[in-house]
């Protein structure tokens, strides 16, 4: 019996692996490979396991979710962002919710159904959200803001609904409004009470742990932290996530914030897993197949009725039509909390099991078309509004000038790279212009008299009227690759004599950056290489003037030999690697010249050739290859394993 419980786990495992893979290959999230499992080792599948077996587990991963998500919550963010979070988001939720409960009310759910079905549909998946809206660099933009307000809200509201959930579940029992208030009286003073107690003793009882210096209990104090909160709250008669979310609000302003968050998330995921295999487990297919069209019917009102409520409260507050219709489909789809709800409501008896079912096919469906509708959201709304209507993105007051001035240095990004190359211009009198992204830090730059102007880099019409085509230098400085790829091929398309200068973090795509027009290429990592160089050279004795010719021919060279490095015990894949292949007596090279090795196919480059101590750098064509003669290659890890396979055994 035993055995076959472990047999269906681990059939249960490999499962959900396989279903990551092939989800994430097409853009999917994994949440819906989870669900995908739960419904194949469920009731509806094979019937390793029933929801209810899953339960208690699953249960952990709502926890310590809870717990991370109350890590996240910052107070002075919260307070930056008032206006819209506390407005917009309350206004989203409560309009929301109220048309989708009077909808089920109307087709005979009870008022109980009907909260929980409301609240449930009311919220829209922040993990998507932000992930997407991060790959695309929308974050800081107006859509990416107004979309965070209303996450963050929901994510807040989430609390009470936790506090309100066991408080329905009053045995079939009429629902008092006076026994829901003082519920929620009472969990309030419970949240406050804990907030007292632990902003005091937590702390100390972490800065103990810091000093043990064990990794081991530093996470094991994680976890018991997250749990006997949770515990207290259900004592309590609220639900165990609260009191974890709790637990993450006090140490989210304390100096163990990121470690904790980093203890906590291999757990977090693996039982958030399974928290949401055992959700697909209620997915029973023979009613979703005998209720498909309610399914539709209920997906298409619900995802165009929360963009049509989003984008009518965005119109209200004088939002441009295009930052309101891009908001609201960003939001259109249902969120991962619906789940928790569900699966609460479930567990408490507030919901029937075909509802339910019906009802977290149509979270699924939303959440598999929302990676579609986030990215082509922006898209989408400039067509609905009209093409021709100023982006909000860029201020109507600051018109950029056309400048004549050849001398002229365009700095596109004005980070802390960007900011200081300006600084040494200024200090040469060399005229530049900045372009940044960021609105307060254009505010604040232009306030100080600095030459900049807010836009994005990687748009031609803004690039033409800040002058890149009379400009002498163009230096990007983004950090994200894709960023500065897009720019640099719109930079280079515009002006294609003008030198631009590339920074990246290292040199993992220095050759695709040239490729695409780029000057010169600065990688940080090797940059700083070779400052450590020059110091300890210089401190060595070493003339400066050969130091300095020496470090100019590196660069000359695209840093030729600061590209493979011995790998260690964690080896990144996706850089060149150097490697020391000796040749042992009978191995296959031997006798053969460099010219006879297949160094293209192979796809290695051989650096340098070692012979009793004496090293060739690099060995001629017509240079024999002997017995341990060490031969230096430099490859990505796969091809020198096959080149050295090649070495050795022919």
């Amino acid at each position: 019996m035993e055995h076959s419980i472990f047999i269906h786990i681990l059939s249960m495992l490999v499962i959900a692996i396989v279903a990551i893979a092939l989800l994430r290959r097409i853009g999917l999230p994994a949440i819906l490979a989870y669900l995908l499992t739960g419904v194949v080792s469920g009731p509806s599948g094979f019937h390793w396991f029933t929801q209810l077996q899953m339960q208690s587990v699953a249960e952990l991963g709502v926890v310590l979710l809870m717990f991370t998500l109350g890590l996240e919550f910052s107070v002075p963010r919260l307070w930056a962002m008032r206006r819209t979070v506390f407005g917009l988001g309350s206004a989203q939720m409560i309009v929301t919710a109220l048309v989708a409960g009077g909808v089920a009310m109307l087709v005979g759910q009870n008022l109980v159904a009907a909260v929980v079905i409301g609240s449930a549909i009311a919220l829209s998946s922040t993990a998507i959200v932000l992930k997407l809206m991060n790959e695309q660099g929308w974050l800081r933009r107006r859509h990416g803001e107004l979309s965070v307000s209303v996450l963050l809200f929901q994510d807040l509201a989430v609390v009470p609904l936790l506090i309100l959930m066991p408080l329905l579940a009053n045995d079939g029992t009429q629902m008092s409004f006076n026994a829901i208030a003082w519920g929620l009286l009472s969990g309030i003073l419970a949240f406050l009470g804990l907030m007292s107690f632990g902003k005091w003793i937590l702390p100390r009882i972490f800065d103990e742990v810091a000093r043990s210096r064990s990794n081991e209990l530093f996470v094991l104090s994680t976890l018991v932290v997250a749990l006997v909160t949770g515990a207290f709250t259900q004592w309590l008669g609220l639900s165990m996530a609260l009191g974890a979310f709790i637990a993450g609000m006090l140490l989210g302003e304390s100096q163990y914030r990121r470690q904790l968050e980093a203890d906590i998330r291999p757990f977090r995921d693996l039982l958030m897993g399974l928290f949401f295999i055992s959700i697909g487990m209620l997915l029973d297919f023979n009613l979703v197949m005998q209720y498909w069209w309610q399914v539709l019917l209920i997906l298409i009102s619900v995802v165009l009725a929360k963009i049509v409520i989003v984008y009518g409260l965005l119109k209200l507050v004088g939002e441009k039509a295009k930052i309101a219709l891009s908001t609201a489909i960003s939001l259109g789809q249902v969120g991962e909390f619906s789940f928790v709800l569900l699966a609460l409501a479930v567990n408490y008896q507030l919901l029937e099991n075909e509802v339910s079912t019906v009802l977290v096919a149509v979270a699924v469906i939303s959440m598999s078309i929302a990676p579609w509708l986030i990215r082509h959201s922006v898209d989408v709304a400039k067509k609905l509004t009209g093409g021709n209507n100023k982006p909000q993105d860029e201020p109507v007051e600051i018109r950029l000038p056309v400048s004549d001035d050849n001398d002229l240095v365009l700095i596109l990004g004005y980070g802390r790279v960007g900011q200081t190359i300006a600084r040494f211009l200024k200090t040469e009198a060399v005229p530049y212009m900045v372009m940044d992204l960021d609105p307060t830090r254009v505010t604040e730059a232009r306030a100080a008299g600095e030459n900049i102007y807010f836009g994005d880099a990687c748009r031609m019409a803004l690039l033409k009227k800040m002058g890149i085509r009379q400009a002498s230098l163009v230096v990007v400085t983004f950090c994200e690759p894709r960023q500065s790829e897009e720019c640099l091929a719109v930079a280079r398309k515009l002006a294609p004599e003008v030198k631009i200068l590339v920074r990246t973090r290292d040199d993992s795509n220095l050759h695709e950056l040239k490729e695409a027009g780029a000057t010169q290429v600065i990688p940080e990592s090797l940059e700083g290489s070779l400052m450590l160089v020059s110091q300890v050279l210089f401190k060595c004795g070493v003339p400066l003037a050969r130091i300095i010719k020496r470090l100019e021919s590196e660069r000359r060279n695209h840093y030729q030999y600061l590209h493979g490095f011995f790998s260690g015990t964690e080896t990144d894949f996706t850089l060149d690697l150097l490697h020391a292949v000796s040749l042992a007596n009978g191995a296959s090279a031997v006798g053969k010249t460099v010219a006879d090795i297949p160094w293209q196919t192979l796809d290695v480059e051989l650096r340098a050739v070692r012979r009793r101590g004496e090293e060739i750098d690099p060995p001629p064509a017509d240079w024999i290859l002997r017995r341990n003669d060490i031969l230096m290659l430099v490859g990505k890890p796969r091809s020198i394993e096959k080149a050295e396979e090649y070495l050795l055994q022919g």
